[in-house]
């Protein structure tokens, strides 16, 4: 069992910067992908990024790529996303993910084989 919880979101300006954290608690998070998901109101939830349980693999949707950052640190069981060049278009609420996940971009990228969630932090960007 894994529990996440987010923070950092905020209201913000087109432009601007953005760092997201996502803290974990529970066992074996060292074997766990982690991802960031959105979703905007009125919307699926979409994928954002993911990050391998080593850290050394990552991906991005084509949306958010060379924007985003995504990193985690194993020993403080967290999960960070920088965000710069924020567009009003990325306003959305932002959810951490945890999950056996086998390592490629369809596998990584698909919501459903996520087990575990946060409740999200609301990201708001104006124009």
């Amino acid at each position: 069992q894994v529990q996440l919880v987010e923070a950092g979101g905020g209201l913000v300006q087109a432009g601007d910067s953005l760092r997201l954290s996502c803290a974990a608690s529970g066992r074996a998070f060292n074997t766990y992908t982690m991802a960031w998901f959105r979703q905007a109101p009125g919307e699926e939830r979409e994928f954002v990024t993911s990050i391998s349980p080593g850290g050394t693999y990552r991906y991005y949707a084509d949306s958010v790529k060379g924007r985003f950052t995504i990193s985690r640190d194993n020993g403080k069981i967290t999960v960070n996303l920088r965000m710069n060049s924020l567009k009003p278009e990325d306003t959305a609420r932002y959810y951490c993910a945890a999950g056996v996940v086998s390592f490629n971009y369809a596998s990584a990228s698909a919501r459903n084989n996520y087990a575990y969630w946060g409740q999200g932090t609301q990201v708001t960007v104006s124009s």
